[in-house]
């Protein structure tokens, strides 16, 4: 499994004890330092089985600067702003070779391991 993961984040924290409580193998992904890629994102996102804006952080101040809220904002426009501005990916996101899913609250991680 791979946790996007930030350490600053309690629930990030939260997520990655839990995982570790139940034996699972994690590679971590400190996206604030490992930037992603559209691609990546791509990839995420249909895991996730959500559009970009359903895993932005609307209250980090680049949202509104950036008027993120726009309707008329294409799919690649999103996902080239959280490339640009990493802040803006929720998290953490834990993702399997086939689903992902967010880890707000971290017990959400849980199906993915059944």
């Amino acid at each position: 499994m791979i946790l996007y993961h930030n350490p600053q984040c309690s629930k990030s924290r939260q997520t990655l004890a839990l995982l570790q409580e139940k034996g699972v193998e994690i590679s971590i992904i400190e996206y604030l330092k490992v930037l992603l890629t559209v691609a990546e994102l791509e990839i995420i996102a249909q895991k996730l089985d959500l559009e970009p804006r359903e895993f932005m952080r609307k209250g980090e101040p680049e949202y509104e600067t950036e008027n993120l809220a726009a309707e008329n904002l294409t799919r690649q426009a999103l996902l080239e702003a959280i490339v640009k501005y990493p802040r803006l990916l929720e998290r953490p996101i834990a993702v399997t070779k086939t689903k992902a899913v967010i880890g707000r609250p971290p017990e959400n991680v849980l199906v993915l391991l059944v």
